[in-house]
């Protein structure tokens, strides 16, 4: 039964590479492209995120020190952000929204660890589908691998206290997504403010550009990552309860 969960398991990561390595393409989407940003916007948030990622990569290596048979659940954690923030849908303004797939990760590990699983997904298009930047990865990093897990975990577990575990799980993973976009749109209020009622003028712009798209992708991440719990709990049950997600 053991060998079929890790069999499961990297197939899932397997398979979830492949679609999206495959069937790669530039995407010019709401990861901020390179050079996009003014050098002292890039700069800024390359030093606000890496803390962040500093503290990430401490929770990571004690989670994996302490409990190495969760190594193969971190790998799909990461397939799934990669394979989610790698879609793109066609805006109303010809430019493009997608998912974000931090929430998942974020309530299995806690986000810390995801801010690293984040960065080394947003690395890896950047580098692999010109899908955001270098320069501009300390600001993607921030809104998609810092502001989307936090978001996530802390609405996972207020929202737990009614005792719906599902509709936890829901919500986090939707309103990370939201949030992430929310907080691109501010990274972009700032970098370039708007000529006539300044920052707030910008990010009433850059935000309606995306939510006729966004809201939708927000709502399909949720449900689609409450079938992938229930995907978890059929395969790796002894895994969850490790994390002391679901009881024995």
């Amino acid at each position: 039964m053991r060998t079929r969960k890790w069999m499961s398991l990297a197939a899932m990561a397997g398979l979830s590479m492949y679609f999206v390595i495959g069937s790669a393409a530039p995407a010019q989407a709401m990861h901020i492209s390179e050079g996009f940003l003014p050098i002292q916007w890039a700069v800024f948030w390359w030093i606000v995120a890496l803390p962040f990622f500093i503290l990430g990569l401490r929770s990571l290596t004690q989670i994996t020190r302490q409990n190495p048979e969760l190594k193969l659940l971190l790998a799909v954690a990461g397939a799934f952000t990669f394979v989610l923030s790698a879609l793109k849908i066609p805006s109303v303004t010809g430019s493009c929204s997608h998912p974000t797939g931090t929430g998942l990760g974020a309530i299995l590990f806690g986000p810390s660890v995801m801010t690293v699983l984040g960065g080394l997904v947003l690395l890896f298009q950047a580098v692999l589908l010109a899908h955001g930047g270098l320069t501009t990865l300390g600001a993607n990093l921030f809104s998609m691998a810092i502001v989307g897990p936090f978001v996530a975990y802390g609405v996972y577990h207020l929202v737990l206290r009614t005792g719906n575990q599902k509709a936890a799980i829901f919500l986090a993973s939707a309103l990370e997504n939201l949030l992430t976009y929310i907080t691109t749109s501010v990274q972009l209020a700032l970098a370039f403010p708007a000529a006539t009622g300044g920052v707030w003028a910008a990010f009433l712009k850059f935000a309606g550009i995306f939510v006729l798209t966004q809201i939708p992708l927000a709502i399909s991440e949720g449900l689609l990552t409450v079938l992938v719990w229930n995907w978890l709990q059929t395969y790796n049950r002894a895994e969850l309860e490790t994390l002391n997600l679901i009881k024995s």
